[in-house]
């Protein structure tokens, strides 16, 4: 996801534009009296909502469907290299370009090293992006309902956000969005999207390269498609320097406490990334994990078919208690029922500690809700389904 990471929250896409902003006095002690002196916001960042993480119960005991995370442990290769790291010279600054976990990733795409640039999880590459590209009045794009997380940089960066707003099956309305496409710098596109978890068709994707711009295929959920991609979009000849991959290891690699991700662009791209972004901004216990993670694919590769096979007997048991899901191709899917109650069972799920995402886009017309619901373990679906089951399907 946000991810954590890629989360489409619910609080975001509800909240208003125009939040009451707490004030600072000069204690630096956090202040709501209006009439205490505040300090200067940028305008922008005085304005925006800001992105609200998935929830993170810290006690025992809850049934987790609400992230994305994956429900597996990393390989047992990984806990090795941060052992062996954690012993080794922390008291020195990590390789600045990660060059060892970019040799690494770049086998798995067919590239050469200098087309990967790693960063601290899939989202700081999405940052680093929008300082590359992307100046202070200029056009992002994004679709919606998708990874609202787009529209928050965004915001950040003071850049112009354009939704382009989906179909009711998920698919792009090709010619509006081409018309919304002009003048854009970048769009960002999740590929599964989330929370629907559809897969775009390549063409549609080819299509939607900007003139002016740079397409961002969001490839988060990649590794969990029954037909697994590889940046094979990259090297085609209209997508030549105009297209970046991102993808994280924070799903399908099980190492969403690490915080690590990396982009895939050419180099020409990736020389001009390196400008921008943090000095250090991979630590050196992640690099160490990514690397063995990413030398360990057949461990990942057999977590990911298990949860492929799960993800169709949620699908299978929720369609027979009369919900509507979109077909996923993603470690979750999107739940829709004709009485409209989401909101009901979410709570009472929650009551049940068993926790899945609401999430309503009120800029839909209509607006569009439903429930996101990660795809865990065989044991944590049947507790879902009972608790399910009990506050009425």
């Amino acid at each position: 996801m946000v991810d954590g990471g890629r989360n489409g929250p619910e609080n975001r896409v509800l909240a208003s534009h125009t939040p009451a902003t707490p004030l600072l006095n000069y204690s630096g002690i956090m202040s709501h009296d209006p009439s205490a002196r505040r300090v200067q916001f940028r305008p922008s960042v005085d304005r925006m909502a800001g992105y609200v993480p998935g929830e993170q119960p810290q006690e025992d005991g809850w049934v987790k469907l609400n992230t994305n995370e994956n429900p597996y442990p990393p390989s047992p290769r990984v806990i090795e290299a941060i052992g062996r790291a954690a012993e080794g010279r922390l008291n020195f600054y990590p390789d600045p370009l990660g060059r060892e976990f970019c040799r690494v990733a770049a086998r798995l795409f067919d590239v050469d090293p200098e087309w990967i640039i790693p960063g601290n999880g899939s989202d700081e590459i999405l940052t680093i992006l929008l300082r590359t590209f992307v100046d202070p009045g200029q056009r992002i794009a994004y679709p919606y309902p998708s990874y609202v997380l787009y529209e928050t940089l965004g915001e950040i960066q003071g850049a112009e956000v354009e939704r382009i707003v989906l179909r009711d099956d998920w698919s792009w309305p090709m010619e509006e969005a081409r018309r919304q496409l002009q003048e854009c710098r970048l769009l960002f596109v999740p590929n599964p999207n989330s929370p629907s978890g559809n897969r775009f068709p390549d063409e549609d994707l080819l299509g939607l390269l900007p003139d002016r711009g740079v397409l961002v295929l969001d490839e988060a959920y990649g590794d969990f498609c029954d037909e697994p991609h590889g940046g094979q979009l990259l090297k085609s000849d209209s997508a030549a320097g105009r297209m970046v991959v991102t993808r994280t290891l924070s799903k399908s690699y099980s190492l969403a406490g690490l915080r690590l991700g990396f982009g895939v662009a050419h180099p020409d791209v990736v020389a001009a990334m390196r400008k921008v972004k943090d000095s250090y901004n991979c630590d050196t216990l992640s690099l160490a994990a990514g690397v063995a993670a990413l030398e360990d694919t057949d461990w990942m590769q057999a977590n990911a078919a298990r949860i492929r096979q799960t993800r169709q007997r949620l699908v299978e048991a929720l369609v027979s208690r009369g919900f509507d899901v979109v077909p996923s191709q993603a470690n979750f899917v999107w739940a829709t029922h004709p009485d409209g109650e989401h909101r009901r069972r979410f709570e009472a799920l929650k009551a049940q500690r068993v926790l899945v995402r609401y999430m309503v886009f009120p800029e839909c017309d209509p607006v569009r809700e439903g429930l996101r619901i990660t795809v865990g373990t065989d044991e944590q679906v049947d507790r879902f389904l009972e608790a399910l089951d009990h506050v009425g399907s």
